[in-house]
């Protein structure tokens, strides 16, 4: 980069702030991710720009053009370039910090780091420690078995043995299969439940809970994450009542995208 525009935003990535796709870290559900970033949860979501300003500060930009912030994430996905410089119109906040952990910065610039504090009432976004774990660090590790599921898949099969036709339930996986299928009776907030293609004839479906994290496909296995059970990943087979559990939720998954 030649030249430094002092009133420029230099952005690295984006993600999706939408129902059916948002940061997990931010919350069990969009509107729990909406609210963790002073968001109000409306319909049509939010693009969320990660990048830094002239003086390689970290700001998350929001912006409600949530189809923009898509083709550029659907471009650089594809290996093309997207310069993504979403409207002033366009832009519903700016929020100093980045709520998750980016390895990348603006050539030409300082190295990113936290801006100084400013008059409003935003507190600094940060990243989730990975060393410690809680509800941000359970839905993480979800969302990377759902991301890397062969990976994870064949770790698992070579590492762990596990039922794979249980007949029974035990805790704490009856606590999950009970409160997911309360899901199916009365739905959760938009968000709770998302459902994607894996494949041949599988779905990908992932759920949180209180205290607790799903991920799972319907033509395999399901791997589940507590709070209580610190970076412990728990395999299930799928066994008749998961079978119509998971079913079940991606039915509904589909019909709420």
């Amino acid at each position: 980069m030649a030249e430094v525009d002092d009133d420029a935003f230099y952005v690295l990535s984006a993600v999706l702030l939408t129902p059916g796709q948002f940061p997990s870290l931010l919350g069990d559900d969009y509107p729990a991710a909406c609210g963790s970033l002073g968001l109000e949860a409306w319909a049509d979501g939010y693009g969320l720009l990660f990048g830094q300003d002239a003086e390689g500060a970290r700001w998350t930009v929001v912006s409600d053009d949530a189809a923009l912030v898509g083709c550029a994430i659907a471009a650089w996905d594809c290996g093309m370039s997207y310069d993504l410089t979403p409207p002033d119109r366009t832009v519903v906040d700016s929020l100093p910090g980045w709520p998750m952990e980016l390895t990348v910065q603006t050539p030409g610039l300082p190295d990113p780091h936290d801006p100084e504090p400013g008059e409003d009432d935003h507190p600094l976004l940060t990243p989730p420690d990975p060393k410690q774990w809680g509800p941000a660090q359970r839905r993480m590790g979800a969302d990377d078995i759902a991301h890397q599921w062969q990976m994870w898949r064949e770790q698992i099969a070579d590492s762990v043995e596990f039922d794979e036709h249980p007949d029974e339930v035990p805790e704490p996986i009856a606590k999950v299969l009970a409160e997911a299928t309360e899901y199916t009776r009365t739905p959760p907030p938009a968000g709770r439940v998302r459902s994607s293609p894996a494949g041949e004839d599988g779905r990908l479906v992932r759920a949180d809970g209180p205290g607790w994290s799903l991920t799972a496909r319907t033509d395999d296995m399901v791997v589940l994450l507590f709070d209580d059970k610190p970076h412990e990943v728990l395999p299930v087979g799928c066994g008749p009542r998961f079978t119509v559990l998971l079913k079940a939720l991606d039915e509904m998954a589909r019909a709420s995208a």
